[in-house]
């Protein structure tokens, strides 16, 4: 009898679409995947209820879930409504501790209010609000894939990576991670699972590397 596949579920990175995925590339005899895109939050809507919408949309028990960048932030808080094989983030952070002082600056003095999402919803300027500052040939590429462009959906993902109030780390979060990571710098967090030479983009760089070390993790059993 053949071995069942393993599901797998991607959660992308703030405001980018399932396109950011296409590098990462799965054996088609093992794996079947699935990308779950973004909801567009009601209005004060709590993190973990907008988790519970997104977690509805993973149809099978022992998944895998993987969520990037802030999509790693929700795969933890969906984690809460669902019995998985795997949970990994990429390019993200387990807890409110291992933000960057800048952002837990800006969520002291409540600075992301003042976001103009109206103004970035129609600019370029969303590309540096998602992965920080670049070079203009990786904004430009980076850029592509980001398609929500929801007024609501931006101030309120803004404000829910700004001020996650996550205290412990997560045991079972298998934590991949570059080792140039400007958003998230690595200084501030702990992890085994390092790409060298990974950005914060590393999905579009290094899908190769990211996909081996996804694979490893998730194993044979």
């Amino acid at each position: 009898m053949s071995k069942s596949k393993i599901h797998v579920y991607f959660v992308p990175g703030l405001a980018a679409g399932k396109e950011i995925f296409r590098n990462i590339i799965l054996p088609d005899d093992r794996f079947e995947t699935h990308i779950i895109e973004w909801l567009i939050p009601e209005k004060k809507e709590r993190i973990s209820d907008y988790a519970k919408r997104m977690a509805a949309n993973v149809n099978e028990e022992n998944a895998v879930l993987i969520g990037v960048s802030f999509g790693g932030v929700m795969a933890q808080e969906m984690s809460a409504f669902l019995d998985l094989k795997k949970l990994i983030i990429i390019s993200s952070v387990k807890s409110k501790h291992e933000l960057p002082l800048r952002l837990k600056i800006v969520r002291k003095l409540g600075a992301y209010r003042l976001v103009p999402t109206r103004l970035v919803v129609k600019s370029d300027d969303l590309t540096k609000l998602a992965v920080g500052p670049r070079s203009k040939k990786r904004l430009k590429i980076y850029d592509e894939y980001l398609h929500v462009r929801d007024e609501l959906y931006l101030n309120w993902a803004i404000k829910n990576m700004v001020c996650w109030d996550r205290e412990e780390c997560q045991e079972d979060v298998h934590h991949i991670h570059g080792n140039e990571d400007i958003v998230f710098p690595i200084k501030n967090l702990k992890t085994n699972h390092i790409i060298e030479g990974g950005t914060h983009i590393m999905l579009l760089r290094k899908g190769k590397q990211v996909t081996d070390k996804i694979i490893e993790i998730i194993g044979d059993n």
